[in-house]
């Protein structure tokens, strides 16, 4: 009876020991992301639009802030989109400078972007705005501006508060984009 058993043991193991092991994949990190909810931001702005409600209001704390500047702050997926804002006072000349800016501000990520895919979209309220979404290991994975190119000048860029991987926060990059596209789409100026 014990050499049956001792039998059926090694006919076990060497049948377990034919298969070949495969590694699991590293694991990627849970991010429970809120619903899309919306409110309108404060009055106390030049410009007024639909601020998600996981998002906080803070003002920019950079050395070169200026007064209209915000930070739009999600503390759940530690992300926030920046927010500069500029009175062109009917000014072209100035305008071209923000536009340029904008456009050389994206290209510095450049180095490591594997893609940069820039669009010009028109708003539901008329306004356009021109969106680059950026792909790659890059501190912003989405920048864009809106102007009415005689008085009110807004960029925004996104970016995520962590180390982890771009491709970890896919979820959360979308989620993003989400809130920024609604951000322009219900953005209005105001006199």
């Amino acid at each position: 009876m014990r050499k049956g058993f001792s039998g059926l043991i090694m006919v076990l193991l060497l049948v377990g020991c034919g298969e070949s092991y495969t590694p699991k994949p590293k694991g990627y990190n849970r991010l429970d992301l809120p619903p899309h909810r919306y409110t309108r931001l404060p009055d106390s702005l030049p410009y007024s639009f639909e601020v998600s409600t996981a998002a906080r209001i803070l003002p920019d704390s950079s050395w070169l802030a200026e007064r209209y500047w915000i930070d739009l702050y999600y503390p759940q997926i530690t992300a926030n989109i920046q927010l500069t804002y500029k009175d062109l006072k009917q000014d072209k000349t100035f305008l071209k400078e923000l536009v340029n800016d904008s456009y050389k501000l994206t290209a510095k990520h450049q180095i490591k972007a594997y893609a940069i895919e820039e669009s010009v979209v028109r708003t539901p309220k008329g306004k356009t705005a021109v969106i680059a979404e950026l792909e790659g290991e890059v501190p912003t994975q989405l920048q864009f501006f809106i102007t009415d190119s005689t008085k009110n000048f807004l960029r925004g860029a996104l970016y995520f508060r962590t180390s982890t991987k771009n491709d970890s926060l896919a979820p959360a990059i979308e989620y993003m984009k989400i809130d920024a596209l609604h951000l322009l789409n219900t953005l209005e100026w105001k006199n």
